[in-house]
């Protein structure tokens, strides 16, 4: 499991969980806000499950591997 999710995209990943997780102890207080979580979570591990499923990379961590 390696680093899928870019600075921008984390950053907004944590904002936007941040905001959705508000709801459910601000404002309307539903149970639904708890779904704020998976964003803010994917924001701060730097992994997003979906992302390889779809083909998607945003993170720009240069490859460790050295070639011969």
């Amino acid at each position: 499991m390696g680093c899928n999710v870019g600075k921008l995209d984390r950053g907004l990943r944590i904002i936007v969980g941040l905001a959705i997780l508000s709801l459910a102890f601000f404002g309307p207080m539903t149970p639904w806000g708890y779904l704020g979580l998976i964003p803010l979570l994917t924001g701060v591990v730097g992994f997003c499950p979906l992302y390889p499923l779809i083909k998607v990379n945003t993170c720009k961590v240069k490859s460790s591997h050295l070639k011969s």
